[in-house]
């Protein structure tokens, strides 16, 4: 009687482990999937000075783009899971937030190539983005206090003027050029600022003692005056640089030609959905990238 008293515990005992062991086995299986599809995850890292989380919500219905709509659009259409990543520098981004894994980067054209070039890595353009009047570019605009004498471009020779940072084509290398086209030399050694609210408010902080302009982003104009970095009128435009290309989407790093053409059909066929523009704050959503722009990139 005893014997079989022992053996019955032993019997009840291994059945309550083999349940526990099944019990275990689907949430073993769920963690194993969870983490494939942590490493099949389209990495997407966002720069556009407009995406809502890098921008400021002081002008209704602009710099306000909600990516996550396109993340849940991108996922539904690629059939994989989708990791939303914001950030101004992808050098920081891939440090602090992708463990160094990137697919598609979205920002403004030149930036993304010249981030792209310090982590030594490739970037393809796959596709523009259009703003809300259809546009896909952006030009520099140098601007100077209302009440400075300067009325045109010209009238800035001897003048200290604040570029913007190197990669910023818009405000630099374009301003470089419509400076020389009117006859103004830069100085041997350009002074730059970061933000365009930094130049902004030097030059007016300098106003009365010292000439000075400064290089500002068309996009930016209505934040500084909106965000309340100025005071309406305090700046007057006196010259446009050439349009340069403003904010597009690039595939990144190792990704296979294969992949690059499903993710650009995918921006492509994304942007067909109206609701996904108005999140994006966009016109037509992504275009195919123009014949010139792709080659510029290539030279980048």
């Amino acid at each position: 009687m005893v014997q079989f008293l022992r053996t019955t515990k032993k019997a009840i005992a291994l059945v309550g482990l083999i349940a526990l062991l099944c019990a275990l086995n689907p949430l073993v299986r769920a963690e194993e999937a969870t983490a494939v599809a942590t490493e099949n995850s389209l990495v997407v890292v966002v720069m556009d000075p407009l995406a809502l989380p890098l921008s400021c919500p002081c002008v209704k219905g602009y710099a306000q783009r909600y990516y996550q709509k396109l993340a849940d659009r991108l996922q539904s259409l690629l059939k994989r899971p989708v990791k939303l990543v914001f950030n101004e520098s992808l050098s920081v981004a891939l440090r602090d937030h992708t463990e160094g894994k990137v697919d598609l980067v979205i920002g403004k054209h030149s930036v993304v190539l010249a981030d792209a070039a310090k982590n030594k890595l490739t970037a393809t353009p796959l596709a523009m983005l259009t703003g809300k009047n259809g546009s896909t570019s952006q030009t520099g605009l140098i601007v100077v206090p209302s009440g400075d004498p300067a009325q045109s471009v010209a009238d800035l020779k001897d003048y200290r003027i604040i570029f913007g940072p190197a990669e910023c084509d818009e405000k630099h290398q374009a301003a470089l050029a419509l400076l020389k086209k009117h006859g103004v030399d830069p100085p041997a050694e350009l002074e730059t600022s970061a933000a365009c609210s930094d130049g902004a408010t030097l030059i007016l902080d300098l106003h009365g003692k010292a000439r000075a302009a400064a290089v500002i982003s068309s996009y930016a104009q209505p934040l500084l005056e909106g965000c309340g970095t100025i005071k309406k009128g305090d700046l007057r435009v006196v010259g446009e640089t050439e349009p340069v290309p403003f904010v597009a989407a690039f595939a990144v790093g190792s990704t296979a030609t294969a992949e690059q053409s499903r993710l650009q059909d995918a921006l492509l066929q994304a942007s067909l959905d109206p609701l996904l523009c108005i999140a994006l704050e966009t016109k037509s959503g992504f275009v195919a990238i123009d014949a010139k722009v792709a080659q510029a990139a290539k030279k980048k």
